[in-house]
């Protein structure tokens, strides 16, 4: 039982620290896709619209690392190609994390959220293939399927601390495994023409960095160059480069290099190096000292793993500048041909998150509890889950790539359609969800909140 507590407190505590960072990042998105829509529509519209097909070039003699088919990428491709491979680099993390020691780590935890998120996934794909069952509008089928971990719980912040941590968990895990449904959808049906030299050269660099993974490297450097090579080698296989991200990220390591007991023993002995008492006050260390600090801090690198590591050093990286720049590039949507907007798709993608999300979330959660596969978590009612499901509807980021993969190459009408399918239903959903969820809240902050 202590143990029990112990760890709910230690998953507790990581749950909190990803929630504040995914909080804020998600104000931004909101701000960055309202601006980049205004500037679409604003005088500076050409502007902006000649702005990505710039060239990109990392060039060393005739070789330029970003580059495709040997053509240079251009800033469009540079952010959905390079950027988002960093992005789901980061996602990989987040679920290589979840599996081992987080919410999906045994069959327990992990039922409720993985039956949920199924039932989210299905039915959006269900109404959508109902609304655009042929033709290249069906090519969109997959888009309605993720939740914006970012955007999802910026909105539920909204309440504070009258969210019960178990609504928080829930949400954040099954929208962990929906980015696990989108990563082997684009993995499946986004690729062509597969080059077998260049896969084979991507199979290498893995096999390298699983040697290096098994014979404990624990520089995260190691892992982030071999990376590079996966990635460059994956773009030209024909296999969407996004997927080098996630296969990078399973090859970090997640066990530290030194156990929390050597580590309490090393930096005891570090300590004993500062006289407390008589010590004259001074800026400057003498050598032992300098000595005894740098061993502390050598010490306390080596007790957090490389994936904690990277987790929390990349967030940052991820949440204020990959992301917001995505959602810049990818969210202008021009309203001066406000027809051409609303068709198939966008009713297709608008319905799958909508009500696809919403009943797929509710009826695969209720059916596990009837079954009694699973039950509801502490604090959680239906009316709470009702409020969950709504949000679950929130599709962005993701949404608006797996927009890119299906319509960018083969018609542009439709992905502005498809676009704006994902923000009227992000919007509405949004709405419903905070709507239901101020009624069904406690009216009070309770202790477990944020």
């Amino acid at each position: 039982m202590a143990n029990f507590r112990k760890n709910s407190r230690v998953d507790h505590y990581f749950f909190l620290r990803f929630f504040r960072a995914k909080i804020n990042s998600g104000a931004l998105l909101i701000i960055v896709a309202c601006l980049a829509i205004f500037i679409a529509n604003s005088p500076w519209a050409d502007f902006y619209n000649s702005l990505w097909n710039h060239p990109v070039l990392l060039q060393i003699g005739t070789f330029n690392l970003f580059s495709h088919h040997g053509h240079p990428m251009t800033v469009m491709s540079f952010i959905n190609d390079a950027l988002m491979a960093v992005f789901f680099f980061t996602i990989g993390l987040e679920i290589k994390r979840e599996v081992l020691v987080g919410q999906l780590s045994s069959f327990r935890r992990a039922m409720l959220p993985v039956c949920a998120a199924f039932g989210g996934m299905i039915f959006p794909v269900l109404i959508y293939h109902m609304i655009a069952p042929t033709g290249v509008e069906s090519t969109g089928l997959a888009i309605p399927m993720a939740t914006d971990i970012a955007f999802s719980l910026g909105v539920l912040s909204i309440f504070g601390k009258r969210v019960p941590l178990s609504l928080k968990i829930f949400l954040t895990a099954f929208a962990v495994v929906d980015d696990i449904g989108g990563i082997l959808v684009i993995a499946l049906f986004y690729s062509n023409g597969i080059e077998t030299m260049y896969l084979i050269g991507a199979g290498v660099f893995l096999v390298l960095l699983f040697i290096g993974n098994r014979r404990r490297v624990m520089t995260p450097g190691f892992y982030l160059i071999l990376g590079v090579g996966v990635w460059y080698m994956t773009l030209q296989s024909g296999i969407h480069s996004t997927i080098a991200g996630v296969l990078v990220a399973f090859m970090v390591p997640a066990i530290p290099q030194i156990n929390v007991s050597k580590y309490i023993n090393r930096i005891s002995e570090g300590i004993r190096d500062f006289p407390v008492n008589g010590r004259k006050s001074s800026i400057i260390l003498n050598k032992h000292e300098l000595v005894a600090l740098h061993l502390i801090e050598s010490a306390s690198n080596h007790v957090v793993s490389p994936l904690q590591r990277l987790e929390d050093r990349m967030h940052g990286l991820i949440n204020y500048l990959v992301m917001p720049l995505f959602a810049f590039a990818n969210a202008g949507v021009s309203l001066a041909s406000s027809a051409q907007l609303v068709g198939v798709v966008s009713i297709g993608v608008a319905s799958g998150l909508v009500l696809g999300k919403f009943i797929g979330i509710l009826l695969f959660t209720w059916i596990a509890i009837k079954i009694r596969l699973v039950r509801l978590p502490d604090n959680m009612n239906w009316a709470m889950v009702a409020g969950i499901a709504l949000l679950g509807g929130i599709g962005f980021t993701v949404s608006l790539f797996i927009s890119n993969l299906s319509f960018a190459d083969v018609a542009p009408d439709l992905l502005n359609q498809a676009k704006m399918g994902v923000f009227c239903g992000t919007i509405i959903s949004g709405l419903l969800g905070v709507l239901v969820l101020s009624f069904v809240l406690p009216k009070r902050p309770l202790k477990d909140g944020f």
